[in-house]
């Protein structure tokens, strides 16, 4: 049966086979064992009607079971105002092409131009790209970027505080790349630095990657890291959540060369974990080693402000060999949401959103401990996500959370959870989930 949507004929198909010297659309996968090809019928449904399509949708939703969050470790419930969704289906920006063409491209270029201002300001960086992947992969690329700006050395310094997760995707790309990656130790949740400056006098470091907050939620001094770094021709490079830069300390404050991280918790929903979408940026020095896109703003003959692509390293546009980075797109809607979010939010909304949940995690945090069943597992000052270790079955704690409607935290070892609180954390919540604890017998 042929279908409008399906663009190419039987005939067309048939000339295409013959053109690649094969005889069916089977002739295309032969490459592909028998044993692993899939043999029976597809559980598909008959053609639906659109209401029949939306009840079928609807049941599958339903399946999912929809907690009240207090977990982070990457990915957090904060509140998306109503107007963003609206505002960035709009014609003008909603796009998932590539903006080659400047003069029908403006709605695209001005918000990534946007975009690359706001993540500078909140970085407290000279300049951004049009936004990466997700906060592992623009690590990943940071790393790349610090190699391929020192010369004579073959390793990148990781602390034992960043995310796990991106400790992998960052082995990852140096495995296929060519460098090393070391880890630093890290002393009662925090970077060991001493061991840090040591390595780095013995020569060949690239960068020393670090997080803030890091993994465990603790914010670090990081006084000192950079000169120790520059002192030894290494980059800095510091990872964020990026909604918690609004009070804390920027990485352009700590003498950070580049800051990556995930942008995420600038309103984008949790969504069972993704989409997301990466920031980097960096000092005016390094510009020409970023990986992506830049837009820069200029005029027309007509002496009306216009929007352009300024900076195109990518293999779109020069020899593969040359680029700075082989990923060819991006996260262009998540940068347009977070855009809309933080134009919406303002420094005072950012700024308060980050109070509220700080304010919430303490409140959290003191009284668990209060209840007696739980002790600090780090002695060190946090942000809006904290780990304690319980006295009790954390697996059987978990489980009385999930019963009850809440995801009650991360487990990171067999007695410690991380728990975190966002601007959307009530009062009410929090004290449910104490109470939980409270009746909880050890």
């Amino acid at each position: 049966m042929n279908f409008k949507y399906f663009p190419h004929t039987e005939e067309e198909i048939k000339q295409m086979l013959a053109k690649a010297g094969m005889e069916s659309l089977d002739d295309l996968y032969s490459d592909v064992p028998e044993q692993i090809r899939f043999k029976g019928e597809y559980d598909l449904p008959e053609p639906l009607s659109e209401a029949g399509i939306r009840t079928f949708f609807e049941k599958l939703g339903n399946k999912n079971q929809r907690l009240t969050v207090f977990a982070g470790a990457g990915c957090y419930d904060h509140y998306t105002p109503a107007i963003v969704p609206n505002i960035i289906s709009r014609s003008e920006f909603l796009t998932s092409y590539t903006p080659y063409q400047a003069e029908i491209s403006q709605g695209t270029l001005h918000y990534i131009f946007e975009y690359q201002s706001m993540m500078a300001e909140l970085t407290g960086m000279d300049i951004s790209n049009a936004s990466m992947y997700d906060g592992s992969t623009a690590t990943a690329e940071a790393a790349i970027m610090a190699m391929a700006s020192t010369k004579k050395t073959d390793t990148v310094l990781i602390s034992g505080t960043v995310d796990p997760k991106i400790v992998d995707v960052v082995k990852t790309y140096a495995h296929f790349h060519g460098f090393n990656v070391e880890m630093i130790a890290q002393n009662d949740g925090v970077t060991d630095k001493a061991q840090m400056d040591e390595r780095l006098g013995k020569g060949g470091v690239a960068g020393v990657i670090v997080q803030q907050p890091n993994y465990y939620g603790i914010v670090e001094d990081y006084a000192g890291y950079a000169d120790s770094c520059h002192a030894n021709k290494a980059l800095f490079v510091i990872n964020s959540i990026a909604a918690d830069l609004a009070i804390l300390k920027t990485p352009g404050e700590w003498g950070a060369d580049i800051a990556v991280g995930d942008g995420q918790s600038l309103g984008i929903p949790m969504a069972f974990g993704g989409p997301s979408v990466g920031y980097m940026c960096c000092t005016e020095k390094l510009m020409r080693k970023m990986p992506g896109r830049i837009v820069g703003q200029t005029l027309d003959n007509r002496g009306q402000r216009v929007f352009v692509l300024t900076l195109q390293a990518r293999e779109q546009h020069i020899r593969r060999q040359k680029a700075t980075s082989n990923i060819c797109s991006n996260e262009s809607l998540m940068a347009l949401f977070v855009t809309i979010y933080m134009s919406v939010m303002g420094k005072e909304g950012l700024k308060e959103a980050a109070q509220i949940s700080y304010d919430g995690a303490h409140y959290l945090h003191d009284q668990l401990i209060d209840t007696g069943k739980f002790e600090d597992k780090y002695q060190q000052g946090f942000f809006n996500e904290f780990c304690v270790s319980y006295k009790g079955n954390v697996d059987s704690l978990q489980k009385r959370f999930i019963e009850n409607g809440i995801l009650g935290g991360i487990k990171i070892d067999d007695n410690t959870l991380m728990f975190a609180v966002t601007e959307k954390r009530t009062k009410q919540e929090i004290d449910q989930l104490v109470n939980i604890v409270k009746e909880e017998t050890l």
